[in-house]
């Protein structure tokens, strides 16, 4: 099964490289030079165009994202593939706050110890925030995530979950263009479901870093919320309460509304596991 995260992987730089190379043909300047559809330099965005990582500044847009998830238990290994299809909405209230919106519905194909197979709809959610900009250096934004169990049993939590968030943003230009550091913290807890089922008391902290580079390339630090300490039933395998992985991406800005990302994720401290490696490639189209 590591060889379909390969496969995924490969595929997604393949299929980007075409992407690239049109969206590179309808930027050149009649000269030959590359510019944007705005007529910019690659690697000039602006404060009000960012990656689709920054959630205090977010955009309308879809995105599909694949997943490749390994894990290991006591006794078992659960491999999971995972489409995600993300809808997000921004609407401006005033000058200084917005309000940001994302929906959510993954397809989930799960094996078992390399046997079973199951595939059918994980857990979707639905997440509202509200985001208030101080300043072109600093910002901050505040919400909740709404998640919904499957009706495929072994798809999902099993439980419906409440996951308040908060997190700020600092701008560093000196680093790049459009560089920020945006630590993130949401706390996942279980409220209804399955009484079977165990039950979820969770912080989930993403210390997101983002460097801009030349020709509109970006690396990202913890782009995802993958450190976990867990406060709800033990799960198999579980020594402690600290899930801390290296987490990282790399993406790019093909077009003003169609940008690439890499992520992998991989365990450094697994007293509480959560995955043993995650490959996840994200498509991300702006309305």
């Amino acid at each position: 099964m590591r060889q379909a995260g390969a496969r995924l992987a490969v595929g997604l730089l393949i299929a980007c490289s075409f992407l690239d190379e049109a969206a590179s043909a309808a930027g050149t300047a009649p000269d030959g030079s590359q510019q944007d559809t705005l007529g910019n330099p690659p690697g000039n965005d602006t404060n009000e165009d960012p990656d689709n990582n920054d959630l205090t500044r977010p955009q309308g847009g879809f995105d599909v994202r694949f997943r490749y998830q390994s894990s290991s238990g006591t006794s078992s290994r659960t491999n999971q593939e995972i489409t995600m299809l993300r809808l997000t909405n921004r609407f401006t209230l005033d000058t200084d706050w917005k309000l940001a919106t994302i929906a959510q519905l993954p397809i989930v194909t799960k094996t078992t110890t390399d046997t079973d197979r199951e595939s059918g709809i994980g857990d979707p959610f639905f997440q509202a925030a509200l985001i208030r900009t101080i300043d072109e250096d600093w910002a901050f934004g505040f919400g909740a995530r709404l998640v919904a169990p499957t009706p495929e049993d072994d798809l999902g939590s099993g439980k419906w979950q409440i996951t308040p968030g908060f997190g700020v943003r600092y701008s560093l230009p000196a680093l790049g263009p459009d560089s920020y550091f945006v630590p993130a913290i949401r706390y996942a807890v279980s409220f209804a479901g399955d009484p079977s089922r165990r039950n979820i008391s969770q912080p989930q902290i993403a210390p997101t870093l983002n460097i801009g580079l030349p020709d509109r390339w970006y690396v990202t630090l913890y782009p995802s919320n993958d450190i976990r300490i867990n406060y709800g039933d033990p799960v198999s395998g579980q020594k402690g309460r600290l899930f801390l992985p290296f987490d990282g991406g790399i993406g790019r800005k093909l077009a003003e509304n169609l940008t690439m990302f890499l992520e992998v994720g991989v365990p450094i401290i697994k007293d509480y596991p959560v995955y043993d490696l995650k490959i996840e490639a994200r498509l991300a189209v702006k309305f």
